[in-house]
């Protein structure tokens, strides 16, 4: 399996708000390790490609008033370029399957991992795992699932070497 990650940094590379020491292998090594541990929830494919964006609150915002008519800033978008259940036919086993983008606000992580007293690197990697999760089909319209999505995060965030605790 081989993952290809599209990452995009809207921060010029100066500016303090994207010292992250988050390098693009890292990104592609986490989602790698996620999407390895989820295999028994993916359809069989040879590679999958993801968009990852770090923005800010404006942008996102933006995105969040279009995309889901909430005008206000959110930590984490996902657009997801498949329906659950897709079906894949033999052809489609030799090309890549393109997952969807996740969009991350840098402003409302530092905010996040601020209050929740961890790192900011822990604290994109546990919103690119929750986006992650939303381009593979879960959701979280209730308490119970949110559990369960919120569990599995820490599970991926764990594969990576990441500790967390949820105060969420």
């Amino acid at each position: 399996m081989q993952v290809e990650l599209n990452l995009q940094d809207i921060f010029s590379e100066s500016s303090p708000e994207t010292d992250l020491n988050i390098a693009a292998v890292t990104w592609e090594n986490w989602f790698y390790r996620w999407l390895e541990n989820l295999q028994p929830h993916l359809s069989p494919a040879p590679s999958y490609e993801i968009g990852l964006r770090l923005t800010d609150d404006i942008e996102i915002q933006s995105l969040n008033a279009q995309y889901r008519h909430q005008n206000k800033p959110t930590d984490v978008l996902a657009f997801a370029a498949l329906e659950v259940n897709f079906p894949y036919n033999a052809e489609m086993l030799d090309e890549p399957v393109y997952l969807g983008d996740i969009v991350i606000s840098v402003n409302t992580a530092q905010r996040q991992a601020q209050q929740q007293e961890h790192s900011l690197v822990t604290e994109l990697a546990w919103l690119a795992s929750h986006g992650l999760l939303h381009l593979l089909g879960w959701d979280h319209p209730d308490d119970d699932s949110l559990m369960q999505m919120l569990k599995q995060q820490v599970i991926l965030l764990e594969t990576i070497g990441i500790d967390i605790d949820i105060k969420y």
